[in-house]
């Protein structure tokens, strides 16, 4: 589909435009939404033709289209985001489930006006994500070096080479994960690889630029958080914050888990997105805090 400003996005869809409920995707920086090929088979192969799913590339990644640099901010992707929910004439209860760069996205989304949103989704799945402070922990502190987005001004012209040696580490860090999995591994570099550099240095302004902690208090979707202890990216703070200021939020921590934790721990990630859907069904849910995790919130 085509967005508002002709920026062409890969979408897929899986399932009946009739169904009860819709669950949409968003993944991160550097990779595309193939990372949600474990959720997508699962959810269809629990719900079968009551539910929707809905994933896509953001610009710029996988099998979307570039964009002009300008564009790449967390409020344009929400933008694409409500192009998507409105082409595909989304109604009915809908669940959004974004990891990293995709769940800022969710929060942009959410914290625009009712009248600039087509839909008012009821779940909201937040994995290994933040609302702002992004240069202040873990790896997103490089976002503060000094010169570094002044460097950046003007990314079309930079030489490519020069880009790679500034992308490279953003891109190895976000796909970092165990080293057992080395197929996994593969599979998340590749996809990495394939996102442009000027893309992924395109958005690191709006990554230090982003905040919106004022707007959590104003969430009404049953929401779960996912962090993850072993990620060097966005820290456990990160979602600490989330859970103190969003109403009702249930906070999932798996201390073992990396940033990729939707491909580490992918069942745990199942289960928070059925909580979101359904907040009656909690025992899935709990047991992951038998598992070594711990939950809060229930």
């Amino acid at each position: 589909m085509t967005t508002r400003d002709g920026t062409g996005l890969a979408v897929r869809v899986y399932g009946s435009r009739a169904a009860r409920r819709t669950v949409v995707l968003l993944h991160g920086l550097c990779v595309s939404d193939e990372v949600w090929s474990v959720q997508v088979g699962y959810l269809l192969g629990r719900h079968g033709e009551d539910i929707r799913v809905i994933t896509y590339d953001h610009r710029g990644h996988g099998r979307s289209s570039r964009a002009a640099a300008q564009t790449y901010r967390i409020a344009q992707l929400a933008s694409d985001l409500e192009d998507v929910l409105a082409a595909l004439d989304v109604v009915g209860p809908i669940t959004l489930v974004g990891h990293s760069m995709g769940g800022m996205a969710a929060l942009a989304y959410l914290a625009r006006s009712s009248a600039d949103r087509t839909a008012d989704p009821d779940g909201l799945v937040l994995v290994t994500t933040a609302a702002g402070k992004l240069a202040q922990r873990g790896l997103g502190r490089s976002l503060a070096a000094p010169g570094i987005f002044a460097l950046l001004a003007d990314v079309d012209r930079i030489p490519t080479r020069a880009l790679e040696l500034i992308a490279g580490p953003v891109c190895s860090a976000l796909a970092r994960i165990w080293p057992a999995q080395q197929t996994m591994l593969k599979n998340i570099a590749k996809a990495a690889a394939g996102t442009s550099v000027p893309t992924v240095i395109g958005f690191l302004p709006t990554l230090r630029e982003f905040e919106l902690h004022g707007t959590l208090h104003r969430i009404r979707a049953k929401t779960v958080i996912v962090s993850a202890g072993a990620d060097p990216v966005l820290p456990v703070a990160h979602s600490h914050d989330l859970a103190d200021a969003i109403p009702g939020a249930v906070h999932l921590h798996l201390p073992q888990s990396g940033h990729m934790v939707l491909k580490e721990t992918p069942n745990a990630i199942n289960e928070a997105i059925e909580y979101a859907m359904f907040p009656c069904g909690t025992e899935q849910l709990a047991a992951r805090s038998d598992e070594g995790g711990t939950l809060a919130g229930l």
